[in-house]
């Protein structure tokens, strides 16, 4: 069978064709700057590579063009659109209604739009990637995979915020998590590469990117997560605040003249993290670089996003009792060695220690232990395959 994986965004559109019976990728790219001039990326295995301005009105003329590359007979890798077995959405948001991916219909398609409030940026484009797939491709089963469905599992003392309850009751005001993909994927290969069942271990999973979250996962099920009602909670990011005091807000409000929409959405989570605090950038490669050099506020920036994942490992390890196990993922998870030194130079105490040479990774593997002999929390990195745990989940319910 094959799978189509979309990632709908406002004006973007991601994509992957897998070969379920290898679980291989055969071709990928990306349509964006949709509705404001268009440009598109294309890459198919055993094919020149494709990157073309071209005008992208909208997500179902980008579907179009999608469909038309992996059958095109110089660059794609199907004969017909017939080939396509079924479509795989990646959905941010699924409020509290979905714990597990689903077989998209109109029933779903609402409650998709009824969290459209809980998601304003993502859900309304991952509704468009549906729609336009829905009419580019008629009658071809579509899956709805949710960032928010494997944090489903945390207990209530968890998600529950300490505001008026009535609150949660009639808002749904609480801890979501985001990143459950990831989380879940990571988890579930740890258990595999460790020989052990799901049900049987614990660990802390830390998605380290330009957006980050880490999560405890106890028994195979999500336990606690970083992020909260929005992406915007948790650890030092790229341009994210993460946590804070909420009085944080006001006094910016009165001391800004704005209101707290503009400080939340702009300066929280446009202008702040690692950005804010060094001055220099967003991307941490570069925010590393000039702490490197001895930039003050970058090493400030630095030190406050090492502070942090320290804070969550150490408060998951305290919850959870036990943790078996650590891994490093994402972006800047797995490919900054210093940084993973740096978090895990103090958690000696709870058996964590990790092989310096090894932790370099020279060779660039993608699923790689660094523990260190003598410890008793291993330490892993392992790279993150968001698309293809969406691509198992498609197959899972389609035959099903």
């Amino acid at each position: 069978m094959y799978i189509l994986v979309i990632n709908g965004g406002s004006s973007s559109l991601k994509y992957q064709l897998f070969d379920m019976d290898t679980r291989k990728v055969l071709a990928k790219g990306l349509c964006e700057r949709i509705g404001k001039g268009g440009r598109m990326r294309h890459n198919a295995v055993g094919r020149n590579k494709l990157e073309f301005d071209i005008d992208i009105p909208d997500h179902t003329f980008a579907v179009r063009l999608v469909v038309k590359k992996l059958t095109d007979p110089q660059y794609g890798v199907l004969k017909d659109m017939s080939q396509i077995g079924a479509v795989g959405h990646r959905v941010l948001h699924g409020g509290q209604w979905f714990s597990e991916s689903v077989v998209i219909d109109d029933d779903v398609i609402a409650a998709i739009e009824r969290c459209i409030p809980l998601g304003p940026l993502h859900n309304p484009a991952n509704l468009m990637g549906i729609r336009a797939c829905a009419t580019v491709m008629p009658g071809v089963p579509q899956v709805a995979v949710f960032d928010t469905a494997f944090h489903q599992s945390m207990p209530k003392s968890s998600y529950i915020y300490a505001i008026p309850y009535k609150y949660y009751e009639k808002y749904a005001i609480r801890r979501y998590g985001f990143h459950g993909t990831s989380h879940r994927y990571v988890s579930g290969r740890l258990a595999e590469i460790m020989g052990v069942k799901p049900e049987d271990f614990n660990c802390i999973v830390c998605h380290l990117g330009n957006g980050s979250s880490l999560c405890a996962v106890r028994g195979g099920k999500c336990f606690d997560t970083s992020m909260g009602l929005t992406p915007l909670d948790g650890v030092e990011m790229g341009t994210r605040s993460g946590a804070l005091d909420p009085a944080v807000v006001s006094t910016l409000c009165a001391r800004l003249g704005k209101d707290a929409s503009y400080v939340v959405d702009q300066i929280l989570n446009k202008e702040s993290g690692l950005l804010g605090v060094s001055g220099i950038s967003s991307d941490f490669r570069d925010v590393n670089a000039a702490a490197d050099e001895g930039n003050e506020r970058a090493i400030l920036a630095r030190d406050i996003l090492v502070h942090t994942i320290r804070h969550y490992i150490g408060a998951y390890a305290a919850e959870m009792g036990r943790v078996d196990a650590i891994a490093f993922t994402a972006g800047i998870g797995e490919n900054n060695a210093a940084l993973r030194e740096n978090v895990t130079d103090t958690l000696g105490f709870m058996g964590v220690k990790i092989d310096k040479v090894k932790n370099l990774n020279p060779d660039r593997k993608e699923e790689l232990e660094i523990t260190a002999p003598g410890a008793t929390v291993r330490t892993f990195v392992i790279a993150t395959n968001e698309e293809l745990m969406i691509a198992l989940d498609t197959e899972r319910l389609i035959k099903a």
